[in-house]
């Protein structure tokens, strides 16, 4: 490992520092602040020429500086002659505009993967992408790491295998995440039918399964709003469902998530730790964080080893 350097940007710095600990190595010593009129600079501390330079930075909220940052950060050490240079970005911002859904609509998730690229990475490192073939908008290798396993492996010791458990998916896109969820655990699947209707709006429809008298747990990759959440938790209770949880990859909670969840009858949400917790749901009992930085560290110790990456899901 002497040669690996782990460099944390201002998104997720705790996450950073547990990735870090996994891999037995120190964060790289640096400074990102900003100036009088906003503009960000960055500072990396030591020398990292001839090294493997892993950039930690999630594209959460607040979006665009976090993806400045990012930037400047892979720019910084481009012109700092490393080895190699991957983005880690475990919660990879935009992606939910992967194609033209209107006239005249840019398509963000190729956007941003060329900027990522332009900056200097030569390789990127995601967790749960919004849809799997954002991998293609990049030139260069994509990493797309998954948190199921360790969510389904929590489920099973805290909540245990049994058949009255079925697996939700809030929306068609999600099937094939619910899919492996509920193979780890040995459970069926729902669907719920869902428009969407306008950004961060959805109505949902139809389900599409058999949830009466059972236990349902929805899964997705990320929890906004919380809108299209609360709706299928509604429309489960109304088709029988006796308990209703959440398993999610990012929580974002955004604007009125927390208090709609909070008010909702869902009784525990399982997030991980891809992007830090707002201070609204630190405060909420529902909301349990599961740590996929195991996971983010053994896939980094991998590139840096050449080993594979996709044996670590097997």
């Amino acid at each position: 490992m002497k040669n690996l350097r782990l460099i944390s940007g201002n998104a997720s710095p705790v996450f950073a520092a547990k990735v870090a600990e996994h891999c037995g190595v120190t964060l790289c010593d640096g400074n990102i602040s900003t100036f009088a009129d906003g503009e960000i600079q960055v500072e990396i501390h030591e020398s990292i020429r001839g090294k493997d330079v892993f950039v930690i930075q999630s594209t959460c909220t607040p979006t665009n500086n976090n993806l400045m940052e990012l930037f400047l950060i892979l720019d910084a050490c481009q012109r700092a002659s490393a080895n190699s240079i991957t983005a880690v970005i475990p919660y990879y911002g935009y992606a939910r505009q992967d194609r033209k859904v209107a006239p005249r609509a840019p398509i963000s998730a190729k956007c941003v993967a060329d900027l990522v690229t332009a900056a200097g990475a030569d390789r990127v490192v995601s967790i749960d992408l919004h849809s799997a073939q954002i991998q293609g908008f990049f030139n260069c290798p994509v990493d797309h790491l998954y948190a199921i396993p360790t969510l389904a492996k929590m489920w099973k010791e805290k909540m245990g295998e049994s058949d009255e458990y079925v697996i939700v998916s809030p929306d068609a896109g999600g099937v094939e995440r619910v899919r492996a969820f509920a193979k780890r655990i040995g459970a069926p699947i729902a669907i719920i039918d869902k428009r969407r209707t306008g950004p961060n709006e959805a109505k949902a429809l139809h389900l599409i399964g058999d949830v009466e008298g059972k236990t349902a747990v929805i899964v997705d990759d990320m929890i906004d709003t919380a809108g299209t959440l609360v709706q299928a938790v509604d429309s489960l209770l109304k088709n029988g469902a006796k308990r209703v949880f959440a398993v999610a990859t990012h929580p974002l909670f955004s604007g009125p998530a927390m208090s709609r969840l909070n008010e909702s009858a869902i009784e525990k949400i399982f997030v991980t730790d891809t992007i830090p917790l707002n201070e609204e749901a630190k405060k909420s009992n529902k909301i349990e964080v599961v740590s996929v930085a195991p996971v983010v560290a053994e896939a980094i110790s991998r590139i840096y080893s050449h080993d594979s990456v996709s044996s670590l899901f097997n």
